[in-house]
């Protein structure tokens, strides 16, 4: 007997809603909340000296990895949010919260504590 080839055609995708801009993060912010992966402090200074790990100071700057939806106003109004995925922010020293995801650190912390954004 011989058997039928079967045609190969490419699988249906799914009808889906316009998703905004997605990030390689496995963590998805609720509300205003922001996800920030720290940026590294050099070890070594441009004079050669060595910062060892107990001195080095928090870090306050990182990348912007997700973003939540935004916060809702009193009339149930969604309230956007200022930043985006990509940016680059400075942030209050001792907030957020620290979060590790596969090997990788992160920061959980609300819009209202980011300070400013880097250009």
């Amino acid at each position: 007997m011989a058997k039928a080839a079967v045609a190969s055609r490419p699988a249906a995708k799914p009808a889906s809603k316009a998703a905004p801009k997605r990030s390689s993060s496995k963590l998805v912010p609720l509300h205003d909340r922001i996800v920030i992966r720290a940026t590294v402090q050099e070890e070594v200074l441009s004079s050669g000296i060595v910062i060892p790990d107990t001195a080095k100071e928090k870090p306050q700057q990182g990348e912007v990895i997700a973003v939540g939806p935004g916060r809702l106003d009193d009339n149930g109004k969604r309230i956007p949010m200022d930043v985006q995925v990509g940016d680059r922010v400075l942030y209050a020293k001792y907030t957020g919260q620290e979060v590790k995801i596969d090997q990788e650190e992160l920061i959980v912390l609300a819009e209202k504590d980011v300070l400013a954004k880097v250009q």
